[in-house]
């Protein structure tokens, strides 16, 4: 019998943080001015907060591993990042780390669904079948693919500039991808699905009799 816990508990949303939520840097945000949000990203936390839905994120931060940022760093980059998002209104629940640089092998570099699997964990899921991830590389995509989440693309940062070749190439064998312009777009669709869904089995609908 598996337990869906999350039918009648939490909505989770993973998101990616270099851009999705901020403009994507190549040599790493390594200061707190250095994190500029994308326009309307941290708006659109806000908008899925108000609509019930934790946000929680899923960086790869190799920057750690290389020693271009130390923990201490990320930390304020991030307290930074949380002031910004509360001015707005909006929250992340957490930050999941992968500070690895690839050779170590990890399990929890993205395109690995470690980090998925410790959020998972975290919030008591057993399958993350119902939890969209929000990503801007193939890599990701892969990610949450291997994680069994459901699979949304924001054509910000580095999907901004791939031709549709390219995304078909992103999305080949992966199964569902929803593509976005930004956050923003992600969050007005998640917001337009549930409140479609919500009109199917609302309150306002009349039961149907049963047969018999």
């Amino acid at each position: 019998m598996q337990s869906h816990h999350h039918h009648h508990g939490t909505k989770l949303v993973i998101l990616g943080r270099d851009g999705i939520l901020n403009v994507f840097r190549t040599d790493h945000v390594k200061a707190p001015h250095e994190w500029i949000p994308i326009e309307g990203a941290l708006e659109a936390v806000a908008r899925l907060n108000q609509a019930g839905w934790h946000a929680v994120l899923a960086t790869n931060q190799s920057g750690i591993g290389r020693g271009l940022v130390d923990m201490t760093s990320l930390n304020a980059i991030h307290q930074h990042m949380m002031q910004l998002l509360l001015a707005k209104g909006g929250r992340v629940d957490a930050v999941f780390i992968c500070p690895h640089v690839p050779e170590e092998n990890c399990a929890c570099r993205k395109p690995l669904p470690g980090l998925m699997q410790q959020i998972a964990e975290r919030y008591g899921l057993d399958d993350l079948a119902e939890v969209p991830m929000v990503c801007d590389t193939a890599r990701d995509l892969q990610a949450a693919h291997a994680a069994g989440c459901e699979p949304h693309l924001v054509r910000t940062g580095r999907a901004a500039h791939v031709d549709d070749a390219a995304l078909a190439q992103w999305t080949a064998g992966i199964d569902g991808v929803k593509v976005h312009a930004s956050l923003a777009d992600f969050a007005h669709f998640m917001l337009h699905r549930e409140h479609l869904a919500q009109g199917v089995h609302g309150e306002d609908s009349a039961p149907v009799p049963m047969a018999g």
